[in-house]
């Protein structure tokens, strides 16, 4: 193995180690720490430093990705403001001094902002921007979700921050990218689902278009934006530079259109619509209504059928002329699928779990959310974690999916009541005194 490759192989098992060498750091001094545990040893993304500039959901679920991998993220928010989704509520997690103004921390706020630092800042005044120059160059990377070109006039685009930093990566969040004739639009998760294909292939089969149940596009740019950067990181440590990363909702939701959007480029037809919980070429492959809820089944293949037919009673069916395979059994939906529904409607969905328990086919229950979140397997999993909250005390959140078999992220900080580590960052990574920091609050520019 050559010397690139070998420092490819170990960059990719140890990145943070390497991209730390690598890059050009402060002095030790201006890296202070608070104690952490010795776990954080193992973090991926320990190391590097984000300067955070979203807010809502896209921007702020790719930075707290980071942020769970190890990343130290420096959010920027609104002095008095602060994120927007600060405001979105109810429900709101109370806070424990009752004599503090507000309703509390709002939910949706709490999901998207953990292991990350807040500094109330307003870069609507010269001051402003100076410090976020400042914080720039200490930084590894930046993520903004404003629309394209409206940073300029503060002189927080690209060019300029590339030039107080080359080896930043700077990433983009925006609804429709840096280009194109939408690139100036605004654009929410919703409106994204509407024109590039998701609501069109989502609801009943003889329904409205509907839109998923969570803003699945502004999560899956999350996603892939956090990727980008990754990727970008490994980038640097060859290169030396950092880069610009144009990631888009419009394009997410294009390109996790997956196997739908590929059977309409190979075809040249129109695409089949919406099927609700049924899929356009297996039956049966659906939910079906129990005496009090849902159950869905998934017959994949002819033996899963045979193995529906034999726990539902009705081993007959099998050798059905109209079932025995699933073309038949395509061709034949309604019927079959009539035949299912008043059988499976006779029990109660623990009844059908029970009865279908260890038979090898796949089959769930359809749970409201309390129930996803008490299910045994989650908590199995341990999906759920509990932190303590310095404005609200313990709250519950949802713990970070993927699980290491050395690394060991997860939630380190719970999220920050707005300009909670103002003091702390200008303190710690700039070197500002107590004197300049309270006069800068003073006069609005931090809170």
């Amino acid at each position: 193995m050559n010397a690139t490759l070998k420092l490819h192989w170990a960059v990719a098992r140890r990145p943070s180690l390497y991209l730390s060498k690598t890059i050009p750091r402060c002095t030790p001094q201006r890296r202070r720490f608070s104690a952490i545990p010795a776990s954080e040893d193992t973090l991926p993304l320990k190391g590097i430093r984000v300067l955070d500039m979203t807010r809502v959901l896209a921007g702020p679920y790719c930075t707290q990705i980071l942020g769970d991998l190890g990343a130290d993220i420096i959010k920027v928010e609104h002095p008095v403001r602060g994120d927007d989704t600060r405001a979105w509520g109810p429900p709101y997690a109370k806070y424990t001094d009752e004599s503090r103004k507000g309703p509390g921390e709002s939910a949706y706020y709490l999901a998207v902002n953990r292991n990350k630092r807040s500094i109330g800042l307003s870069f609507a005044h010269k001051s402003g921007i100076e410090i976020l120059h400042k914080l720039a160059k200490e930084c590894d990377v930046l993520v903004e979700n404003y629309i394209p070109g409206s940073l300029k006039k503060y002189g927080l685009d690209y060019e300029t921050l590339r030039s107080i930093n080359p080896k930043l990566i700077y990433a983009s969040i925006t609804g429709y990218g840096q280009t194109g004739p939408y690139s100036n639009r605004a654009g929410y998760d919703v409106m994204v689902e509407a024109e590039f294909g998701l609501m069109h292939i989502t609801g009943s089969r003889d329904g409205d278009p509907v839109k998923v149940g969570v803003a699945v596009t502004d999560l899956t740019t999350g996603l892939y934006t956090s990727n980008a950067i990754m990727a970008a990181l490994l980038a640097r440590v060859r290169t030396g530079q950092g880069q610009h990363i144009d990631a888009c909702l419009s394009d997410c939701q294009v390109a996790t259109l997956a196997n739908i959007a590929s059977s309409a480029l190979i075809s040249g037809k129109k695409d089949s619509g919406r099927w609700g919980t049924e899929h356009p070429s297996i039956v049966p492959y659906r939910s079906y209504k129990t005496i009090d809820g849902d159950i869905l089944l998934g017959g994949g293949n002819d033996r899963l059928f045979g193995i529906i037919c034999d726990r539902l009673g009705y081993p007959e069916w099998k050798a059905d002329p109209r079932f025995v395979t699933n073309s038949d059994r395509v061709k034949h939906r309604k019927e079959l699928d009539g035949m299912i529904e008043k059988t499976i409607a006779q029990k109660t969905t623990q009844e059908w779990l029970d009865i279908l328990e260890g038979s090898g086919m796949p089959y769930a229950a359809i749970n409201d959310i309390q129930g996803t979140l008490n299910h045994s397997h989650v908590q199995a999993r341990g999906m759920v974690t509990e932190v303590d909250h310095p404005a609200c005390g313990p709250i519950k959140l949802v713990n970070t999916p993927i699980k290491y078999s050395h690394a060991t992220p997860g939630v380190r900080r719970p999220p920050p009541t707005l300009g909670q580590h103002t003091d702390e960052i200008l303190e710690e990574i700039l070197d500002y005194g107590k004197s300049d920091i309270a006069r800068l609050k003073k006069e609005g520019v931090l809170s």
